[in-house]
């Protein structure tokens, strides 16, 4: 799905996700899918650059495992000159939360980049299960090629 590079972008990206998978997973988990989706398009719209046409490119990949469901979200934008980090806030900061709560909420969290841009993602694990171990704000998170199968688990939008 593409969304506008804009404020109603994280509105219509958390009304389709809440669409979407709102009869697929566990009410909690689907908050922190909100929550985290609406973080990562709301950071690309004042930090990023956007893609052709103006909009921010908003996607995720579901995986249903016998303990939960495995979740990708990923938001692409057109990249901005500073990657995406978590820095230190004071605590009266009126603002740069954002990838804290991302942090916070998913299992683990990264960035990838090509010549075109930067793909922002947070990964979710079924419920009891941990991330594998990782550095700095990258792990291992599902690959579209690996575990998932287009017409049924992976939707890309």
């Amino acid at each position: 799905m593409v969304v506008p590079h804009d404020g109603a972008g994280a509105r219509q990206a958390r009304h389709w996700l809440a669409d979407e998978l709102g009869a697929a997973v566990p009410a909690a988990l689907l908050a922190d899918l909100v929550v985290v989706l609406a973080e990562l398009v709301g950071n690309a719209v004042r930090h990023a650059d956007p893609l052709p046409g103006g909009v921010v490119r908003v996607g995720w990949w579901l995986c249903p495992t016998s303990t939960g469901p495995r979740i990708q979200l990923r938001v692409t934008d057109g990249g901005a000159s500073v990657e995406p980090r978590i820095r230190a806030i004071d605590p009266d900061a009126p603002d740069g939360r954002g990838l804290h709560i991302v942090a916070g909420l998913s299992s683990c969290w990264g960035v990838d980049r090509d010549g075109l841009g930067q793909s922002v993602w947070a990964a979710f694990e079924p419920a009891g299960q941990q991330a594998e171990p990782f550095v700095g704000d990258a792990c291992d998170r599902p690959d579209p090629g690996e575990g998932f199968t287009s017409s049924d688990n992976l939707v890309v939008a």
